[in-house]
């Protein structure tokens, strides 16, 4: 059975249909967070480690598609952000969010592609607060090609180190890739906690 899973898997990462799908995933992983992008490009990663596919193809597909999706994501928060009605909650929110974009927009954006849900939310109000889209395209670059490289290169590590058990370097890529997300959810708490106010 698991003889059969990993040939199945290979055939997956040997066709060159592999590149539009992992582009194709991460582009809707941008606006629509219940896609499973970031595990698809580990999983590549960790195959790539035996020659295919191509690592440097499947960190700049992931990479494109990860900048498309959060462009789509920032033109919908760009048409939403018009209908949102002043003195409500939801203005309040985005009033929050363009002084928080103004300050620290190019960290937020970098530090919020690797945390699933929050690049969603970052990216569309980002396009609702009429952040510049030169600078969103210049910092949303540079955060999609890190998370490409970043994802890939997990699973290259854990391909290499398992080369004749492509699953247990599977586990392994998926394995850091959780942890480091879960560290940095740990660390944004702390920091969280940490700058609430003191009750009275």
């Amino acid at each position: 059975m698991g003889a059969a899973i990993t040939d199945m898997v290979e055939g997956a990462m040997g066709s060159p249909w592999i590149y539009l799908a992992l582009c194709a995933f991460a582009a809707i992983d941008g606006f629509f967070p219940l896609v499973p992008s970031e595990s698809l490009v580990v999983s590549a990663g960790v195959f790539a480690a035996s020659g295919e596919p191509n690592l440097v193809a499947v960190i700049g597909v992931a990479a494109l598609g990860a900048f498309a999706g959060d462009h789509i994501s920032y033109l919908l928060g760009r048409t939403a952000g018009g209908r949102v009605r002043a003195g409500s909650r939801k203005a309040a929110a985005l009033e929050r969010g363009s002084r928080l974009l103004a300050e620290r927009g190019g960290t937020i954006l970098v530090v919020c592609r690797y945390i699933p849900g929050a690049r969603t939310a970052v990216t569309l109000t980002a396009g609702a607060a009429r952040y510049p889209l030169r600078s969103f395209s210049l910092f949303d670059g540079a955060a999609a090609l890190s998370w490409g490289a970043y994802s890939a290169l997990v699973g290259y590590v854990g391909g290499a180190a398992f080369e004749d058990a492509p699953l247990k370097g599977l586990a392994l890529g998926l394995g850091i890739a959780l942890t480091v997300a879960l560290m940095v959810e740990l660390v944004r708490h702390m920091r969280g906690r940490r700058l609430a106010p003191a009750p009275c």
